[in-house]
C-alpha cells in the first residue's frame, strides 16, 4: 500500500529516485507522471498515486506527454549507455576515443563525458586505468610472471606499468607478486564497544582494519591477507589513527577521512569508492550500488565486493542493505553492522518523513 503523505512529499521535491515507484494521477487533467516529472505541481486534492502504470491506465488516466512514464526513465537509458561504453572499455586493448565511447553509449560526444563521470564516479580514462590495474593484479595474485602480466593486462609497457603499480597496487609489481615481500606494515589494537579493532598501514596509508572478538585471530588475518610482508606492532604510531576509528564508532559525526592505501581488482575499486559516497547516517541497496556502476545486472558482483572489502569503517560496506530493507551479511558480523548503523542514525536525527530512500 502506498502511504499518501510520502509520495507527495517525494512529488513536492521532484524526486527523480522514486521513478519507477509509484506513479500519480491529476484528477483535473487526466494525466499520469512519474514522480520526477517537471510539469506543473498539481494541486493535493487533485492527486491520486498508483503503484503500476496499469492501475493508472484502469483509472482512466492517459501517460504525460512530457515525461513519457510507459517508456525508460532518462536515468535507465544514461546508465545503459554507460554499461555499454564499460564494456568497450574492458575490452579495448588501447584507451578508445572519446567519439568511440560516445558512439557506443548512443550519446553526444558533448554529453557523454559528464554523463559517464556522474553514473560511473570517474572519466572514462580513470575508468580503464583502474580496470588495468585490476586486470594486472589478477595476474600477480595468480603467479603471473611480472613481464607476462604487463601485457596481458594491457600496458604497452613495462615502464607504464611500474609508474601506475604504486598507487594503483600499493606496492611495486613484483612485491605485489611476492605477497608482500619487501615491505613492512604496521599495526595497532584498539578496544571498542563493539569489539577489537585492528588498524595495520604501509608508508602510503591504511591498508586493512578490521573488526572481531579476539586480537590473535585479527592479527593472523593481517598476517595471511600479507603473507611475506614484515608484520610489526606500532601501537604508539598509529595510536591517533586508532583514536579517530574508536571516536567514530562511540560518538559518530562525520565520515572518517584518513589516508588509505587501497588493494583489490578494479571492480572492487570501484565499487569502494562507490560506498565512500554514501552519505553519513544514510545507507544504498546493493542493486542501487551497481546502478550507480552502470552495471545494473551486477548486484552479485557488488556483494561480493563488500564482502572482500578489508578496511572497515574507511569504506562503509556496513551502508549497504538489501533491497528489501535487511540489513544482508557484513563481514565483520551483522549485530555490529546493526550497531554502526543506529549510531550514525542516531547522531544525524529521525529518517525524513517522506520515507525516501538514502
Amino acid at each position: 500500500m502506498l502511504d499518501f503523505d510520502q509520495c507527495w512529499a517525494a512529488l513536492e521535491r521532484r524526486d527523480a529516485g522514486a521513478d519507477g515507484k509509484f506513479f500519480y494521477g491529476v484528477r483535473t487533467t487526466g494525466v499520469y507522471c512519474r514522480p520526477g516529472c517537471t510539469s506543473r505541481l498539481p494541486l493535493r486534492k487533485n492527486t491520486q498515486f498508483f503503484e503500476t502504470l496499469e492501475a493508472a491506465e484502469a483509472a482512466g488516466l492517459r501517460p504525460c506527454k512530457r515525461c513519457r512514464p510507459t517508456e525508460n526513465s532518462a536515468a535507465s537509458r544514461h546508465v545503459a549507455a554507460v554499461e555499454r561504453a564499460c564494456a568497450l572499455l574492458r575490452k579495448s586493448e588501447t584507451m578508445p576515443s572519446l567519439a568511440e565511447l560516445a558512439d557506443a553509449a548512443g550519446i553526444s560526444p558533448f554529453h557523454f563525458h559528464r554523463v559517464f563521470k556522474q553514473i560511473t564516479g570517474a572519466t572514462p580514462r580513470d575508468y580503464a586505468r583502474t580496470h588495468r590495474l585490476g586486470r594486472f593484479a589478477e595476474k600477480l595474485d595468480s603467479g603471473e610472471p611480472v613481464t607476462e602480466a604487463i601485457y596481458a593486462s594491457g600496458f604497452g609497457s613495462s615502464s607504464r606499468a611500474y609508474e601506475a603499480a604504486p598507487a594503483g597496487l600499493g606496492m611495486t609489481p613484483g612485491a605485489r607478486r611476492r605477497g608482500g615481500d619487501g615491505q613492512t606494515i604496521r599495526f595497532a589494537m584498539v578496544e571498542t564497544p563493539i569489539g577489537w579493532a585492528l588498524v595495520a598501514a604501509t608508508k602510503r596509508g591504511i591498508c586493512m582494519t578490521a573488526l572481531g572478538d579476539d586480537r590473535e585471530n585479527l592479527i593472523a588475518a593481517l598476517r595471511q591477507r600479507f603473507p611475506a610482508a614484515e608484520v610489526i606492532a606500532d601501537e604508539a604510531g598509529l595510536k591517533d589513527w586508532a583514536d579517530r576509528i574508536v571516536h567514530f564508532i562511540t560518538s559518530p559525526e562525520r565520515n572518517l577521512d584518513l589516508p588509505l592505501d587501497i588493494q583489490g581488482t578494479a571492480f572492487q575499486a570501484r565499487v569502494w569508492r562507490a560506498l565512500q559516497k554514501i552519505p553519513f547516517g544514510k545507507t544504498a541497496s546493493y542493486s542501487e550500488i551497481a546502478a550507480a556502476l552502470g552495471q545494473p545486472k551486477a548486484v552479485r558482483a557488488v556483494a561480493q565486493a563488500c564482502s572482500a572489502n578489508k578496511l572497515a569503517l574507511l569504506v562503509p560496506c556496513h551502508r549497504v542493505i538489501r533491497s528489501d530493507g535487511e540489513l544482508g551479511g557484513y563481514r565483520w558480523g551483522v549485530e555490529r553492522k546493526r550497531a554502526l548503523l543506529a549510531g550514525e542514525q542516531g547522531a544525524v536525527g529521525p529518517e525524513p518523513t517522506d520515507g525516501a530512500a538514502a
